[in-house]
């Protein structure tokens, strides 16, 4: 088998960067908490022929809900909890709303601790990551223009990073395999989504590697992160934590001529630090080689380069567009550190979550266990995620940022100008899909709706190593897409009087 280069989803708009978290924004003027009432079960003429024909097999639960009066228009099963996949980073949005605030930036900087004299600092230069979920190559190369900007030709001392803005973890769900790349670590710095671009070329039977950050313009090499050829045919790639940097060995059997894709990075910090000092010593500003630390000093430095990441709207419209995993986990961290005042794990910032969205959103029993759905053991119900639709509706803090649903026909066929439009959430896990979100009718009712569809017998089977892309997991997720389709295209029309 042969490795191809795999399609890059886009880095989200604008790489700039980061800050100290703020206080808990303030509560909003309307309540979030929606009025829901019983169910109330539509005719379901044709909806078990629909279900029977879809081909889904495991359990497939939903309920619809009117935008307006809160009446369950139509539901299966609707308080059976089932994994949300990447359908959490709804709600996601939502609380780093409530917590930050829309326009909230978050900072990246670079301090000085001790005395500058005549461009030379006898002291530490520390890189302070501010939970900036965008950061990117060209931020850090304008972090170092700005160093340069400020007169400092020389460090005495040590390159320290500072990542514990957010507790650092080494990954977001230890159950998926070492190499897949919407599963890096996690800390309070993020270089490119903490994601490096392993690229090779065959030449006279020997292979050139590379190991570099490459963004729009830069492309610094890494020598935190490498990478050796071992003559096998699997494991395709394996991946050890080495005195502090990340080493991989990749199966020659599988390289083919050429090729590239994107490795998740363990160790951000360090990460980070590495291109920083390669970027720097291109102005001449040479620094040692770079440290972590777990504690900045509350007084005594300067600031000599700072930058800010777009507003957090926008980033979480990147966020849901294009499904990014980190992206969900640091501001869903960042929030709950904006709540308690501590950094928290996954799990335990899930948790709050979870109290905010039965506070705020008249949520029954949600059960997350981290921001972006990527870990399994998370659950919700149909009811419940409505209930969370209908609440951000009345304050439009999600609707507005979510990605337009195309409806298409029976060949997969788009359908343009279609008088339903939908705006909404998709989640992917292995035999896992979720869709969920509003509904605009031909006559302009709004709906509310969640979709969800498990086949958990299928997963139980699914070893750790195959879990990339286990056999029969597309084709069940095609069916359960067109079934999604239909069950809209079912609620457009019947509830449309």
């Amino acid at each position: 088998m042969n490795i191809r280069s795999l399609p890059r989803r886009a880095f989200l708009s604008g790489a700039l960067a980061c800050t100290a978290l703020p206080a808990v924004a303030q509560a909003p003027t309307v309540s979030l908490r929606p009025r829901l009432r019983d169910l109330r079960r539509a005719n379901s003429s044709g909806l078990d022929a629909l279900l029977s024909k879809s081909g889904v097999t495991g359990q497939v639960v939903f309920a619809v809900a009117d935008a307006d009066t809160g009446d369950v228009l139509e539901g299966r099963l609707t308080q059976v909890g089932l994994a949300p996949a990447s359908v959490a980073k709804a709600i996601t949005a939502v609380y780093a709303q409530d917590t930050l605030g829309a326009e909230h930036r978050f900072s990246t900087t670079v301090t000085a601790a001790g005395t500058i004299s005549n461009g030379i600092l006898d002291g530490d230069l520390i890189l302070v990551g501010g939970c900036d979920p965008t950061l990117d190559t060209r931020g850090l190369a304008d972090l170092a223009t700005q160093l340069k900007a400020s007169g400092l030709r020389e460090v005495r001392g040590r390159f320290i990073v500072y990542e514990n803005a957010l507790r650092p973890l080494p990954s977001i769900d230890p159950g998926q395999p070492d190499h897949v790349g919407y599963n890096p670590a996690v800390s309070g710095i993020a270089l490119n989504y903490n994601r490096v671009h392993f690229e090779w070329r065959r030449n006279a039977g020997k292979y050139a590697l590379t190991m570099d950050a490459r963004t729009a313009g830069y492309r610094p090499d890494v020598t935190m992160a490498q990478m050796e050829v071992v003559d096998r045919s699997v494991p395709i790639f394996t991946y050890e934590d080495i005195a502090g940097h990340d080493q991989w060995t990749v199966a020659k059997g599988a390289l083919g001529k050429e090729g590239a894709r994107w490795l998740p990075v363990r160790r951000p910090g360090l990460y980070a630090g590495d291109v920083f000092a390669t970027l720097a010593r291109s102005h001449g500003i040479v620094l040692a080689r770079p440290e972590l630390t777990a504690t900045v000093p509350q007084t005594g430095l300067t600031t000599l380069a700072h930058i800010q990441s777009p507003p957090l709207r926008d980033i979480l419209r990147g966020m849901l567009k294009f499904s990014n995993n980190l992206t969900a986990e640091m501001v869903g961290l960042a929030a709950t550190r904006a709540r308690t005042g501590r950094a928290h794990t996954l799990a335990g910032s899930a948790r709050q979550m979870n109290l905010w969205a039965i506070e705020k959103l008249g949520m029954q029993k949600p059960a997350f266990v981290d921001h972006s759905g990527l870990g399994a053991a998370s659950r919700i119900t149909p009811q419940d995620m409505v209930r969370g639709l209908a609440a951000a509706r009345r304050n439009a803090t999600l609707r507005p940022i979510l990605k337009p649903v195309t409806l298409r026909d029976a060949k997969g066929r788009p359908l343009k100008n279609h008088p339903i439009k939908v705006d909404a959430k998709t989640g992917t896990l292995n035999f896992v899909s979720g869709l969920a979100g509003y509904i605009t009718a031909p006559n302009g009712r709004e709906m509310v709706f969640a979709i969800f569809c498990a086949n958990e017998d299928i997963r139980a089977t699914i070893t750790r190593a195959n879990r990339e892309r286990p056999k029969g997991a597309r084709p069940w997720a095609n069916r359960a897409r067109r079934l999604q389709r239909d069950l809209l295209e079912r609620w457009g029309n019947q509830f449309s009087a």
